[in-house]
């Protein structure tokens, strides 16, 4: 059960409505995180504005999609690996790759090295080994990708530690780290 339950587009305070609107409007739905950092004028607007300002990256909704499934299931995130292996999944990564990056890897040598620094990232707590990052720089990703990789893990985190606090229901098809995301 939810530590703290989600709102609805009619309970929500004027502070959060708007923008639980325009996400129920954007993607027909509000997801139970959404709707439950919606109780918090900053918790929500932190959501907002790094979902903006990572969608004006240059690495890609998809590649975002692939390493918030590693990062999820790394942190133990059931809720983040459901809604980003639905997300991927609309974004057209095939079931293969979904599984994959569930389960940490990938496919594509230069996506698995970033895989891998972002978990180097989670696991090191923010200090991560010379190697690590001489790795991601030689799979060809520029200081600019290595800080997005960065803000894409960290935002990812956020949302990971935040379902593990509230115990949020999850809304998505249920997905278990190491089964297929089919």
């Amino acid at each position: 059960m939810p530590r703290i339950q989600p709102l609805t587009l009619e309970n929500a305070p004027e502070t959060t409505k708007p923008a639980l609107e325009g996400i129920h409007k954007a993607i027909g739905m509000v997801p139970n995180l959404l709707s439950t950092l919606g109780h918090s004028p900053a918790a929500l607007s932190f959501y907002t504005h790094g979902k903006e300002a990572l969608g004006k990256g240059t690495l890609g909704q998809v590649f975002g999609e692939q390493l918030a499934m590693a990062i999820g299931a790394a942190s133990g995130c059931d809720y983040c690996v459901a809604a980003h292996n639905a997300i991927g999944k609309n974004a057209g990564l095939s079931d293969i790759e979904r599984t994959a990056n569930i389960a940490g890897k990938s496919g594509d040598p230069k996506v698995q090295s970033a895989i891998d620094f972002a978990k180097a990232i989670v696991e090191g707590r923010g200090f991560v080994e010379d190697s690590a990052f001489e790795t991601v720089k030689a799979a060809g990703y520029t200081d600019d990708e290595v800080l997005e990789i960065l803000a894409i893990t960290m935002f990812n985190l956020f949302t990971n530690y935040a379902n593990h606090m509230i115990d949020t229901e999850i809304d998505f098809p249920k997905v278990e780290a190491g089964v297929s995301a089919g």
